[in-house]
């Protein structure tokens, strides 16, 4: 799967490890996943084509490179995806922002959208935000609707996968590249992650 990435990064393993942590505090567990987006973020544009600028120094004016920031648009699939958007975003400031809502159908496990509010695409760099690839039903819908917006390049940032989901991206979208913190080992019966972090949502936003 040559277009799925995990990032081996001592700090985002221990940081992952923390998230597995029944006992973290959902203030802490938002802290983390914002810190385990940075990280992701910093690996999947560290080959980005770089601008002049000229800017004003100490010792005068000189051309120096820069991202063109408003060319990225951060897409997080609420509501999970929501404290990686903080970690990002300080990055990237002059960045666009859009959102998706996916709720999973408990009997089926696929995905039914019920809000986009994500803007035009075209020429823009798109970078979805979502913790958890489980079936891979809502990253796969997400990529699908985002495809729609016509985007140049989409890119995926992810804490944790399953095998199975990550496959299910690899085949349908193998133009999308996914950077990764964690694959797993499997899903159970019921399309969780195995070991997992349980659910993402309730733990950061304190919710059952």
């Amino acid at each position: 799967m040559d277009n799925i990435i995990e990032v081996n990064h001592p700090l985002l393993k221990n940081l992952v490890t923390k998230l597995r942590d029944i006992h973290t505090k959902p203030y802490d567990f938002r802290k983390y996943l914002s810190e385990i987006g940075r990280i992701l973020l910093v690996e999947a544009l560290k080959n980005e084509k770089l601008n002049k600028k000229e800017i004003e120094i100490w010792i005068g004016k000189g051309e120096f490179p820069v991202l063109e920031e408003n060319k990225y648009v951060f897409i997080p699939i609420l509501r999970a995806g929501l404290p990686m958007l903080d970690g990002v975003q300080e990055m990237i400031p002059d960045s666009s922002t859009g959102f998706l809502a996916l709720k999973r159908n408990e009997e089926t496990l696929e995905s039914v959208l019920y809000y986009d509010r994500v803007p035009p695409l075209d020429g823009k760099i798109a970078i979805i935000l979502d913790p958890m690839v489980a079936t891979g039903g809502s990253l796969d819908y997400a990529i699908r609707v985002i495809k729609g917006k016509n985007p140049e390049k989409i890119i995926s940032l992810n804490v944790i996968g399953a095998p199975e989901g990550l496959k299910r991206i690899n085949k349908n979208h193998p133009d999308v590249t996914v950077y990764i913190a964690q694959i797993d080992e499997r899903l159970n019966d019921n399309g969780y992650i195995i070991p997992g972090i349980g659910d993402t949502g309730d733990r950061a936003f304190n919710t059952e």
